[in-house]
């Protein structure tokens, strides 16, 4: 028995759509999932689903063993043959032991894989190659509040003396309430790596031990929700009732977990949904449903799951005085795309997001009729001993990504570098840094 599936490459810096054949088992799961709980309490499951229903399949629901947080996605074909999707979702860590145990085909994860696993996991190839690392959505963690609490903001550093414990009363933050309450997710989630990676850990500090641990999202929003004292990390779409506030890092501005903010990752807290597909993998609907995921409509179930997609947009951008007077003229006149693009740690190459992403700017670009001198690129990079240097290689930056565009019939109206201006991140730290070197593109 088999089923049609839609699978997309990339080819030469476009989209190519044909028909593979995928065989339906016999007998077992056609396909196994574990990893983070972000992802597979809802994101997951609902991209299955999407999958199943575009391959035809009758009578698609979800089914819930007896083991929390874990999913059964079962579908029914013409013929009354059941296909199931076992979705699993313990933490983003757990996805990555699956894989080494071979009880997975496919690892969610709500954070970058770690150089322990990429090693533990080498005999299965280069999980960092681009077939193997599939973005397939953005999330901010949102710092939230119970609606009561008149914080409106709050930076990084803070943030990090809250949790370890060394800020222990709101008013010391010039808020009110008492003793300051810590929730957080537990040791196993890619919500909590990614929060003690981006705020703790790169000041040296570590979670208070009086924070109460949560492996469900949804618990913790609600239990922030019901605490006038609390406060509490969580991916966006699990917000709820709770009140987020703004975070600023180093001398970005503070920055509210809005959809344009996490789309471009200017948003401090901002971070990469991900599919792990070991490269040797002989399982085709590990391959089927990440490429789904990275399809227009994949997309579009990214967005109703309450992520932020990949698709690209033009948005407004309202000139204020911190721009530089030519970002001001640009916003005035022009629109910018809700992406940026970043590369590899340590190279001027394309990440692998970035890689994926030009596609869909080329895809915008062209159906919109922007190739002919409607396209500006705009570099930035991190702070520099010398600012001439900061604003040649921001304009480099730029450089490198116009290339791809012109090799794909692009005509550019100019290229532009603001070096080391206008930080998302604080250049104090290398993944700050990082951050800070990007390459925005402008519509007109």
């Amino acid at each position: 028995m088999t089923l049609r599936v839609l699978c997309v490459f990339l080819l030469s810096g476009w989209l190519s759509v044909y028909a593979a054949v995928l065989p339906i088992p016999e007998n077992g799961p056609a396909l196994r999932i574990q990893g983070s709980n972000t992802i597979g309490a809802e994101l997951g499951p609902a991209l299955v689903e999407g999958l199943l229903q575009e391959q035809g399949l009758l009578k698609i629901h979800r089914e819930t063993p007896d083991t929390a947080n874990e999913q059964r996605i079962v579908g029914q074909t013409a013929q009354g043959q059941r296909v199931v999707i076992e979705v699993a979702a313990h933490g983003s860590s757990t996805g990555f032991a699956a894989l080494k145990n071979t009880s997975a085909d496919l690892a969610a994860s709500s954070r970058e894989i770690k150089d322990s696993e990429l090693l533990a996991l080498q005999t299965l190839g280069d999980l960092k190659s681009p077939a193997a690392e599939q973005v397939i959505a953005i999330d901010g963690l949102a710092i939230i509040l119970n609606p009561a609490n008149p914080l409106q903001q709050l930076d990084t550093d803070q943030l990090a003396r809250i949790f370890a414990g060394e800020v222990k009363t709101w008013e010391e933050l010039g808020g009110r309430g008492g003793a300051i309450h810590l929730y957080a997710r537990d040791d196993q989630s890619g919500t909590y790596d990614t929060f003690k990676e981006l705020v703790l850990s790169r000041r040296g500090k570590s979670l208070s031990s009086t924070a109460k641990r949560f492996e469900s999202s949804e618990q913790l929003s609600d239990a922030v929700s019901a605490d006038p004292q609390g406060i509490g990390f969580i991916g966006l779409p699990y917000v709820r009732q709770a009140k987020a506030v703004a975070i600023a890092d180093g001398a970005s501005q503070a920055m509210l977990p809005l959809n344009s903010l996490i789309a471009t990752e200017d948003y401090p807290l901002s971070r990469r949904l991900f599919f792990y597909l070991p490269p040797d993998t002989r399982n085709p609907w590990a391959q089927a449903l990440a490429t789904f995921a990275q399809s227009p409509q994949g997309q579009a179930i990214v967005a109703a799951s309450g992520f932020v997609s990949q698709t690209v947009q033009a948005m407004s951008v309202a000139p204020n005085a911190l721009m530089p007077e030519g970002y001001q003229s640009l916003s005035r006149h022009a629109q910018r795309l809700t992406v940026n693009f970043r590369f590899a740690e340590g190279s001027a190459g394309l990440d692998n997001k970035a890689r994926q992403d030009l596609a869909r700017v080329l895809d915008y670009i062209k159906r919109n009729g922007k190739t002919e001198r409607a396209v500006t690129l705009v570099g930035f990079g991190d702070l520099k001993d010398d600012p001439a240097r900061a604003d040649l290689l921001s304009k480099l930056r730029a450089m490198a990504v116009r290339r791809e565009l012109v090799r794909n019939g692009v005509v550019m109206r100019e290229v532009r570098g603001f070096g080391a201006l206008m930080p998302v991140a604080t250049n104090s730290a290398d993944e700050g840094r990082i951050k800070n070197r990007r390459v925005e593109v402008w519509v007109y």
